[in-house]
């Protein structure tokens, strides 16, 4: 999990999102092309899925957008969450993906087909795997930019489809090359397995926002670090760390000296908070100050069963 500043992760996930829809339509024509040449079953396998990168490079684009709006009356939180429902619809579309190639793949092993114009369909697929495997690497610049779980879970359909590619690649070659179509239906078998692997991690990842999972313990620990780095506060408890979209979200409270003014207490928060947001940058950042020796037990009695680390 990481936090950038608004601004660039939304630049960044908008020229990638866009470029991937365009990636997805040119595949989908190289590879209507190649099938209709060929009849592979393996190439069958891979158009399909290109046709579903297309839907789900399209949620993504339009989610990346909705997610970056601002927050309002209603999501005071902002729309962060639109990033992780794009992931969700993703993974559905690469299990339904999955489930079809998987049917096609069976039937043509038990009733093989001759695969025809072969270095067509070669040719094809060596300009989807180099296509795909470039929009990889632009993918991957993008994430260091944004840390957009949109885009993670686009950069994972497509590096999925990466390994598929190859391996319909060593199906049209055997089917073509050497006269065994049965290899090309095992490939599109191959590729449908690889799609439903990719779509339990789509989901798992999904899920993990939209069920504010926390930060990983190493950042927890940075946290901590960071803010007990000012020997006034004396401790912390509660803390609570979650994603919405882009944005980390850090909750907690602090312990300081109970002979604080307010105006004191409030400037040692804010120079926690101001240290936090160097560490994370884009980060929204929630303390609540407690005078050292009251906090109240429902409080700590919350933060053990929130199980939120050894500082509780």
């Amino acid at each position: 999990m990481t936090s950038v500043p608004s601004s660039d992760a939304r630049a960044a996930t908008r020229d990638i999102t866009r470029l991937a829809v365009g990636v997805a339509v040119v595949l989908i024509v190289l590879k209507a092309f190649a099938l209709g040449a060929s009849g592979s079953v393996s190439i069958l396998a891979s158009l399909a899925d290109s046709a579903l990168d297309l839907v789900a490079s399209l949620a993504t684009f339009f989610a990346v957008r909705w997610a970056a709006t601002p927050a309002d009356d209603d999501h005071r939180y902002g729309h962060g969450k639109g990033e992780a429902l794009a992931a969700l619809v993703q993974s559905g579309l690469v299990f339904a993906s999955a489930v079809f190639i998987g049917f096609e793949a069976i039937q043509r092993m038990f009733d093989p087909q001759p695969v025809s114009s072969g270095m067509t369909a070669v040719v094809v697929v060596v300009l989807s795997i180099g296509l795909t495997g470039w929009l990889i690497w632009m993918q991957s610049r993008a994430m260091r930019r944004s840390g957009s779980l949109a885009v993670a879970a686009d950069r994972a359909h497509y590096a999925s489809d990466l390994a598929a590619n190859g391996v319909v690649l060593i199906g049209v070659i055997s089917g073509t090359f050497l006269s065994a179509p049965g290899l090309d239906a095992a490939a599109g078998l191959l590729v449908s397995v690889w799609l439903f692997w990719g779509a339990v991690g789509i989901l798992r990842n999904a899920s993990d926002h939209l069920l504010d999972r926390a930060a990983p313990e190493e950042q927890r620990k940075v946290i901590v670090a960071t803010v007990l780095a000012d020997p006034r506060i004396s401790g912390l408890h509660q803390l609570r760390t979650r994603m919405a979209g882009t944005v980390l979200m850090i909750q907690m409270h602090v312990d300081l000296d109970p002979g604080l003014t307010l105006v004191a207490a409030h400037d040692i928060v804010v120079e926690a908070e101001d240290r936090l947001r160097v560490a994370f940058p884009g980060s929204d950042i929630l303390i609540h100050a407690d005078p050292r020796g009251r906090t109240r037990p429902d409080d700590m009695a919350q933060a053990a069963s929130a199980n939120t680390g050894p500082w509780d």
